[in-house]
């Protein structure tokens, strides 16, 4: 009986009818040899790092290999009943040889049927809706902080190991051995020390408490001792597991919170502010802590409250308590959220733990999302909330269904990222922004990727972002994943969905807000004001923001590069290096550049023609500090004007040479 399919028109074909005798002989060697490719591709990718299942070249692999081992099974198990019955028949044993044909029968006709079904990497993926409604360097908002609308960014190539194997049991970002601690720690230092213009630490803290108690009515007063402060950490993979060993969960690789950035927060709050271990929690509650984490941050800090989801007290953790009192009410009331079974949701329970804490620090891993597009401080509190999932907040995305589901891109949408960021007792009481990028990647549920993009030069991001904007500082770590995972990135692509940003641009200015949406998580009828400030940067190359531009007063991102050596500059861009005109000018056919580097640090040194396009790479290495100078040669070249750009850590400097023949 002929099998049919459906094509868009509705028109029934019969797939008997829809290639000749010829193709069908020749799709039978094609068919052989894609499935085993299909097949030895798919386990080589996806054995090493069990995440790349969800990569759309994966979905394609995936059902053709399947199809494949089922063909192989089938003639496998034809040619074995066929065999078997022959020899049955040579021993008059009929009835099981009967027996054995019809299942060589049945495995053969199971091995040639055929459907008709189309394979798909998600069809509507290919036309994912892309970009931005906002241009460069167009602030929205009110900026906050001591300096207000500053982001700090401190990058140390050698924090992490960069030659790690994170895809392989041992070596995953929660190894210790693959991160230094030290350079970590001087990490957070110079961020904080930059954030709020102070020479140490512990006056960086005085600062970071005054300005937080002032805008509590509290006065500008400093940390009290038996104040508590809650550490909230970002652990994705260890939602639904009865272990807390990582390794061994099916999402080992995925990267989280690291073990560094919270042991480097931990330590400065002990030893600085003062602050008693007694007082401080850690955890995501409704996740669990693995062993590797516990065991490091335990083995320093043993008096500090580690919060579990399921408590776990014979492994030290301590069950996170559910508030009978505390409540998120969503703004949209009811009109766009809904549980998996469809009924309506209109607010949710906390924790206690965000009544009891008079400070919270939320440090989230920088990560694209399937279903946000990227996630950082806003997504993290999605485990805030006492139910043992996050499925109904789905509907306040871009993409509720994940990749392929596109029915909610665009701006002017209700975004529930939104009330969490605006919440009195989940961003309302964030003491500080500190965002862990040490291991950053693609999207929730993938290891640490390598960064094509400079500075990391195809290495780990090693990185940590701090600011008191709340807006601000999600709108930097916005620019740097949609810069680095691109359609050519290999990567996952969901930061890439129309409307990302749409919840930053809420969030900064209720003008942006969808038509009958108001902004009240608290339930208290007043509407939240402007949260911070909105801004894309001008490149991915220079990464300037308005301020830094001095063209207006959004978000001024400051870049500070970690070499083992030390620090090499904690200042904006004009003051870090000196690229000196090129001499003598204009050349012909050879001509010396010469540029100062303050602290030793990769250098890259390019040359460029009038159109934008590489002609040279002069330099493209780690340089000591001091003086450098380098010759360019230009005999192949045309007559014209060129430009030369040097580029370190976060900074770029460019200028004009002319050669004449």
């Amino acid at each position: 009986m002929p099998k049919f399919s459906k094509y868009q028109d509705g028109r029934p074909s019969e797939c008997h009818h829809e290639f000749s005798s010829r193709r069908n002989k020749l799709a039978r060697w094609i068919f052989p040899l894609t499935g085993l490719a299909s097949l030895i591709w798919f386990l080589v990718r996806v054995i090493p790092k069990p995440s790349r299942a969800q990569y759309p070249c994966m979905k394609v692999a995936a059902p053709i290999a399947s199809t494949f081992v089922v063909y192989i099974t089938g003639l496998a198990a034809t040619m074995f009943s066929l065999r078997k019955a022959r020899e049955y028949f040579r021993k008059s044993r009929y009835v099981l040889a009967a027996v054995l044909v019809m299942a060589g029968i049945a495995g053969g006709l199971f091995m040639v049927s055929n459907t008709c079904t189309k394979t798909f990497a998600s069809f509507t993926a290919r036309r994912m809706p892309t970009g931005q409604i906002d241009s460069p360097n167009k602030p929205i908002g009110i900026a906050k902080g001591i300096f207000p609308g500053r982001v700090v960014w401190v990058h140390n190539a050698s924090a992490v190991d960069q030659n790690a194997s994170v895809g392989w049991p041992g070596s995953a970002w929660d190894v210790r051995e693959n991160m230094d601690q030290d350079a970590v720690d001087k990490m957070l230092s110079a961020a904080l020390d930059s954030l709020t213009g102070q020479a140490s630490d512990s006056a960086a803290w005085g600062a970071l408490f005054r300005y937080y108690n002032s805008a509590h009515g509290k006065g500008a007063v400093g940390y009290s001792k038996g104040e508590k402060v809650f550490i909230k950490t970002n652990a994705t993979s260890a939602m639904h597991f009865d272990t807390t060993n990582l390794a061994a969960t099916v999402y080992y690789y995925v990267s989280e919170t690291s073990l560094a950035s919270v042991l480097a927060v931990l330590r400065q709050l002990v030893y600085t502010v003062g602050v008693e271990q007694s007082d401080i929690y850690v955890g995501d509650p409704m996740k669990h802590i693995y062993k590797s984490l516990y065991d490091v941050w335990y083995g320093e800090f043993p008096n500090v409250h580690y919060l579990d989801h399921n408590g776990y007290t014979n492994l030290g953790r301590e069950k996170a308590i559910p508030s009978t009192t505390a409540k998120i009410t969503y703004s949209d009331k009811g009109k766009v959220l809904r549980t998996t079974e469809g009924d309506t949701v209109f607010s949710d329970y906390l924790y206690k733990i965000f009544e009891d804490a008079e400070y919270v620090i939320n440090i989230p891993m920088l990560k694209g999302h399937q279903r946000a597009g990227a996630t950082m401080f806003a997504k993290n509190h999605f485990g805030s909330q006492t139910r043992d999932f996050a499925d109904h907040l789905h509907d306040g995305l871009v993409s509720p269904q994940g990749p392929g589901d596109f029915s909610r891109t665009g701006y002017g949408r209700y975004r529930v990222q939104v009330d969490f960021m605006s919440h009195k007792l989940l961003s309302g009481k964030n003491l500080v922004y500190i965002m862990d990028a040490l291991w950053a990647t693609d999207f929730e549920l993938d290891s640490p990727v390598k960064w094509k993009m400079a500075p990391f030069n195809n290495g780990f991001t090693s990185s940590i972002f701090v600011s008191l904007d709340p807006v601000a500082i999600e709108s930097v770590g916005y620019d740097f994943l949609r810069s680095e995972f691109t359609a050519s990135s290999g990567a996952d692509t969901s930061v890439q969905m129309y409307g990302v940003d749409d919840y930053l641009r809420q969030a900064a200015d209720s003008a942006n807000w969808p038509h009958g949406i108001k902004y009240d998580p608290n339930n208290d009828g007043t509407y939240i004001a402007s949260l911070g400030v909105h801004e894309l940067w001008n490149n991915s190359i220079d990464k300037k923001y308005s301020r830094n531009l001095g063209t207006g007063a959004g978000i001024e991102l400051i870049g500070i590069e970690q070499t083992p050596m030390g620090v090499m500059d904690r200042h904006d861009v004009p003051q870090t290096f000196e690229l000196y005109q090129n001499y003598p000018d204009p050349f012909n056919p050879t001509t010396t550049i010469k540029f100062n580097v303050p602290s030793s640090g990769f250098v890259s040194l390019n040359v460029y023609d009038a159109l934008g396009r590489e002609v040279k790479s002069l330099v493209n290495e780690k340089q000591n500090a001091g003086t450098h100078v380098v010759k360019f040669d230009g005999s192949n070249l045309s007559t014209g004007v060129y430009f030369y750009r040097l580029h370190s850590g976060s900074y770029t400097a460019t200028k004009k040479l002319l050669l004449l023949k």
